[in-house]
């Protein structure tokens, strides 16, 4: 593989920002370009407010990350996008926030709908901020053709997003996905900090997945000050973050059994879901995991007496997940529903990055658990599950082998911590290193997250980047739908379940 002009940074290490080299912006182009042709990922790309872009590369293969930088002498700039679809939603984004407009982007249009910051130029030439939801979608025309608009406001209690169908009959030809009507202005609002409402707002980043988010905020804060918390520490965080996978999972599952009508399974794990979220408020009060975690360590540790009371729940808990799911995999008529709806094909799964779930029910053997370990993830790996077929079998498939391993790893990490006596809580964290860079990333039970933090002069929070899984994947639905039944548009919904608000942030 040809060399890259970044530097190499590990997961939840902190570097100077004098390190970290800025490039020209033809090299910096071209660096993210080769890499991605190579077999590299595009896991984040942002800007400042100073038109400075920021570039993280992560090779899965080889387990290493890096990282470069460029800075724009205007606010248009060659797209990335025509020659690394990866980069076609960041883009969009940077000039949602900053008013920087990539030329040549084949699909330059808002993502949320909201004024760029601090008074940047509006990138849409409009002349006033676009609303969620409003902008010119892709229509397909001929005799026949109809479209079939969908939400924001939905028949569940679930979050607002519009989707809109091209269709011929019930064949859908093209799907486009608007959402921004959850957005927050998190990243905006977490510059100067950390504050005291900073922790709220990583754990409602995306509220299913507080663990994910909060670990990996955790991670930002220990590299950026130079404390690693220890060992028995991380295996608590690791049983919170499987706690969380099971019980989504198991959620995941029951809602795709009932999507099909196959009322059993869908019966059983919807309580069976409780019992999980139960575990965790055994763990630390609370059914969703919040103020489990702390920057440096952990507001709850689990003692040893409770981490024995939470082995047998555990152990039992699974057997009636496994019983209940079991049943699904033996209805043919359910098999043939999942087998028959929502494939994305592998090579579009790849050029466009998708990461979690998604990525691997299309054969992408990609875990930031195996890949880039973390916690207790470097001396006890993850058996990383994969499928091929990239249809709603394969999504339901991968989350049915993922909760075989994790299931695992919480009966070893009980036993462990049943064994090891509780440690004093931490004090508070050194000051953070100033003028700095950090990258921290966690695997969800959607799939990769990943916080990027640049700190000021003072040690402040001069920006910080928060990539959901749910960032890549939105495109994966809609490629999913294309040429299949707008009938399967429910059961392929839930086969990849993404955050509304994981995405809007």
């Amino acid at each position: 593989m040809s060399p890259v002009p970044f530097i190499p940074i590990r997961n939840g290490q902190a570097l100077p920002l004098n390190d970290v080299p800025e490039l020209p912006f033809a090299a910096f182009r071209e660096t993210i370009v080769q890499a991605v042709r190579e077999g590299q990922r595009l896991a984040c790309l942002c800007a400042d407010a100073e038109r400075r872009l920021f570039a993280v590369l992560a090779d899965d293969a080889e387990k290493s990350l890096c990282t470069g930088r460029t800075r724009l002498e205007g606010s248009r700039y060659p797209s990335l996008t025509p020659d690394c679809p990866q980069a076609h939603l960041f883009e969009r984004e940077m000039a949602e926030q900053f008013g920087l407009v990539p030329e040549g982007h084949p699909w330059f249009k808002p993502v949320r709908g909201h004024v760029p910051w601090n008074g940047a130029p509006d990138p849409w030439g409009r002349g006033e901020a676009p609303l969620p939801g409003v902008l010119d979608f892709y229509r397909v025309t001929g005799d026949e053709v109809h479209e079939v608009a969908v939400g924001p406001v939905h028949a569940g209690v679930i979050e607002p997003g519009h989707f809109r169908f091209q269709c011929h009959g019930e064949k859908v030809f093209h799907l486009e996905i608007a959402l921004g009507y959850q957005h927050r202005g998190i990243e905006r609002a977490l510059l100067g900090g950390p504050h005291p409402l900073t922790w709220k707002m990583m754990e409602t980043a995306s509220g299913d997945a507080t663990l994910a988010h909060a670990w990996a905020h955790c991670r930002v804060l220990e590299g950026l000050a130079g404390g690693a918390p220890s060992p028995r520490v991380d295996r608590v965080r690791g049983v919170a973050l499987e706690l969380e996978r099971m019980a989504n999972h198991t959620g995941d599952l029951g809602a795709l059994s009932g999507d099909v009508g196959f009322l059993p399974t869908a019966s059983f794990c919807g309580r069976i879901r409780g019992d999980w979220l139960n575990l965790s408020a055994e763990g630390c009060g609370s059914r969703l995991g919040r103020n489990w975690l702390r920057p440096g360590g952990l507001r709850h540790d689990l003692e040893p007496e409770r981490a024995q009371r939470m082995r047998p729940r555990v152990a039992q808990t699974w057997a009636d997940t496994r019983d209940a799911v079991e049943l699904l995999w033996g209805a043919a008529s359910v098999m043939l529903r999942f087998e028959a709806a929502g494939a994305v094909d592998p090579v579009q799964a790849r050029e466009l990055g998708l990461v979690g779930v998604a990525a691997r029910a299309c054969g992408m053997d990609l875990d930031v658990r195996q890949d880039h370990p973390f916690g207790p993830y470097a001396d006890h790996p993850i058996t990383v599950a994969t499928a091929q077929s990239g249809n709603v079998h394969a999504r339901a498939w991968v989350r049915w082998k993922e909760l075989e391993a994790s299931a695992d790893h919480l009966m070893h990490a009980l036993e462990e911590l049943a064994e090891t006596p509780a440690e004093p809580p931490p004090g508070p964290l050194p000051p953070l290193a100033p003028d700095s860079l950090c990258v921290a990333l966690t695997e969800g039970w959607r799939g990769e997250v990943l916080h990027l933090a640049i700190t000021d002069a003072a040690g402040r929070f001069a920006r910080y980047k928060l990539v959901d899984a749910s960032f890549h994947n939105w495109a994966g639905l809609a490629l999913a739908l294309r040429g299949g039944q707008i009938s399967d548009f429910p059961v392929c919904n839930k086969s990849f379940n993404l955050s509304y608000c994981g995405h809007d942030l």
